[in-house]
Parts: structure tokens; sequence; C-alpha cells
């Protein structure tokens, strides 16, 4: 179980006197050389938007760490690792991690690191896994009782807990990813903005009710959900009849389906970060932002990860480049909702 660590001299009075004026007419020069570097009076930065308390707000704060949890909604039950820092008797962010393919909630927590990085950061992380017989997935289409049961997940622990409830978050890898857009697209109303690992989706039918900040890696080698796009589902895109609507075009394109939706204009700017990592940002409107990072050579996997459960000759090359995790903690906390 992991436990959060709470990470002079003058000739006289004539001298002083001189002395004075001198520093007081040196201040004054230093002062108009500075604002004509700057172009004028500094301009204050924008004030992040209050924090909205959950019902949960008032009640006493836990215990910090980690404890799992079980939860029955009204059509799907489950589990959820939820990970509290300290200060959680204050409206703190949360961040939802989505497992992928395959995965359960310990191997997403483990993947991801997002609950000890909570931790040392200030944001409670809830980690869900559905009861499911069967492979370990996510039904991600416009009507699923799985993203529906998450909702709910988000929901229940509101009430138990003090959250700022305009900055809740999404993030999944693979198929959570997939998932991850999903829930951009259709709670826009309850998430701030969405991370999407190795797999950024975009969906015919994605009408956010809000513009969802994104932010997004994939690796320019991953063969299980490949950066140029596949044909037909694939093992990790789920059957066609669930998830009618997906797009399997390329990762590129996905992002900029999903700048056009955030009413962003024109095409990206790229920055190389290292030998190994670009990165594609959009110009967007004021508190929006689309942003892509592409891991050349790098496979179907968490950037920057130090977890041994992703052995290269399955899901290929990763970077350390980068740190996705702490990456997309950052994005995430400069894009609450309604900023």
């Amino acid at each position: 179980m992991f436990e959060s660590t709470i990470s002079s001299f003058g000739g006289g009075s004539a001298g002083r006197r001189r002395g004075g004026r001198f520093r007081i007419r040196a201040a004054v020069s230093m002062a108009i050389v500075a604002l004509a570097f700057a172009g004028g009076p500094a301009q204050a930065e924008p004030q992040a938007p209050a924090p909205v308390p959950s019902q949960g707000c008032g009640s006493s704060a836990p215990e910090p760490g980690q404890t799992s949890n079980t939860f029955r909604g009204t059509e799907k039950s489950g589990q959820y690792l939820l990970s509290v820092p300290a200060g959680a008797d204050r409206p703190l962010p949360l961040v939802i991690a989505l497992h992928g393919l395959l995965e359960n909630k310990e191997i997403a927590e483990l993947g991801s690191g997002f609950g000890e990085h909570g931790a040392r950061n200030g944001f409670i992380t809830v980690t869900p896994q559905l009861d499911r017989l069967g492979v370990a997935q996510w039904e991600y289409g416009p009507g699923s009782a799985d993203l529906e049961w998450v909702m709910q997940v988000l929901t229940h622990v509101e009430a138990d807990l003090c959250v700022d409830t305009g900055r809740v978050y999404v993030a999944g890898l693979s198929m959570g990813a997939f998932a991850a857009s999903s829930i951009g697209c259709r709670f826009a109303d309850r998430v701030a903005a969405i991370a999407a690992v190795s797999g950024l989706r975009d969906f015919t039918w994605c009408a956010p009710a809000r513009a969802v900040p994104v932010i997004a890696f994939h690796g320019t080698d991953d063969a299980i959900v490949p950066y140029a796009g596949q044909g037909g589902t694939g093992s990790a895109s789920g059957s066609a009849d669930e998830n009618s609507g997906v797009s399997t075009s390329p990762v590129t394109d996905n992002a900029a389906a999903w700048a056009r939706r955030d009413g962003c204009t024109g095409g990206p700017a790229r920055q190389t970060l290292a030998s190994d990592v670009v990165v594609d940002r959009y110009t967007c409107p004021a508190g929006v932002d689309v942003h892509l990072y592409s891991i050349l050579g790098g496979g179907h996997i968490w950037p920057g990860t130090s977890s041994s459960l992703y052995p290269s000759f399955i899901v290929g090359n990763n970077t350390t480049s980068i740190d996705a995790t702490a990456s997309i903690w950052e994005f995430f906390r400069t894009h609450p909702a309604g900023s």
C-alpha cells in the first residue's frame, strides 16, 4: 500500500543626504529602464477561478494514503483505488486515471504513478476498474454504461471528499485513452480537461457542452494503436457495434479534429523537445489548448514510466526524455474549467 508522505557607509550627514539622493535617482532610473524593456507597467496574470467545493467539503478530512474501494452504480459495479494527499480539508483537484485493455487498476497506477504524483502535488486520484467477466476493457460508445458508472464513482467521491469540481480531469492509456476521449465528448460539463496516452480518438457523434483542453501522447512506432491510423477496429479499439463512430485516422488528424472542435485556428506549431520528442501546439481561444506529443520511435507505452510491467518486446520502445505524468499534471493544473 502506498502511504503518502506528507515530498552603509558615508562621510557624515551631508554625505548621507547626497548618497540618499543618488540612490533615489538611481532607483528611479532603473525603474524607467525596466519599464522600457518590459514595454510598460507589468500586467497581472489572469486570476484562476475560485474553487467550486463539492458536497463533501465540510466533512472531516481523511488520512492521506491509498485505499481500495468498491462501488455499485445503477447498472454496473466495480472497484477503484483512491489516493488522497495531505490537506484534503480544502477543495482539491481530482484526476481519474483509466486503465488500458487487459490491465487492472493496480497496473494502471504502477504505470502512471498518478497516486504518488498527487501526494506530492496536492490532488486526489481515482483509478477505477469495472467488475466484468472476461477481458478487462472499457466500452466507450455514445451511450456507454461503463462511462456512466465512472461518472457515478465521481459523484460518490465528490460527496465523500472535498473536491474542487472545477478541477476534475480524466487521463487514460490505450483503451483508457479512447474512454477518456469519449468522456471529454459526453461529460464536458463535469470534466475540465482530458489526457490521452497512446489512443486519442475523434468521434463522429462528439459534441461537448464546452471546449475541452486536450493533451495527448503517442509513439510513432506504436504497433498496437498505430500512429498513422488503422483499418478495422483492431485488438485495442473495441467492437464496431459498441463503439460506432470511432475514428481510425492518424493521431495527428484526431488532434486536429479536437482543435477545430475547440475553436482553435490554423495548423499546429511544432517544437522539438528532445531528439525523440516533438510537440504540436495549436493556437486556441484563451483557456483552451490542444497539445500532441509525438515520441519518435516510441511504442505503445506511458512515456517515462519506470514500471517493469511494459516489456519492450511487447509494447516497443519508451522514452526517458519526458515524464508524461508530470506533463499531464502541469497541463491539467493550468486548465481549470471556466478559465
